[in-house]
């Protein structure tokens, strides 16, 4: 399965980017979808997860009403909106899927599958 990220960039504190995962290859039905970020010398962090088969969408606390993940089937590609961004929010951000549930969404060992990585930097 190959995971596509695009959208990174460099961005002011206030501003917004839209990340996107591609899966060329891969329908996703009962798996989730979700963003991790990692920032140097800080443990994988999950971020955002949406439910493959019910759409039902997960966030962590921190991102809460800045962030959004949707999908689009027909593309096969999974979105990430970020608004309100924090210099806090600086991470390399991973799209990764699995088969995980509601309750282990946020656990990326779970995960099968991972993108190369995309950069978001916030000052």
């Amino acid at each position: 399965v190959q995971l596509v990220e695009s959208g990174g960039g460099s961005v002011q504190a206030g501003g917004s980017l839209k990340l996107s995962c591609a899966a060329p290859d891969f329908t996703c039905r009962r798996n989730f979808m979700a963003w991790f970020r990692q920032a140097p010398g800080k443990e994988r962090e999950g971020v955002a997860a949406i439910s493959c088969f019910s759409g039902v969408t997960y966030y962590a606390d921190s991102v809460k009403g800045r962030f959004s993940i949707s999908r689009d089937n027909a593309k096969n590609t999974v979105y990430l909106q970020m608004n309100s961004l924090r210099p806090e929010d600086t991470a390399t951000y991973y799209c990764g899927t699995g088969s995980v549930s509601s309750d282990s969404w946020h656990d990326g060992g779970r995960f099968d599958y991972w993108g190369q990585g995309t950069q978001v930097t916030v000052s």
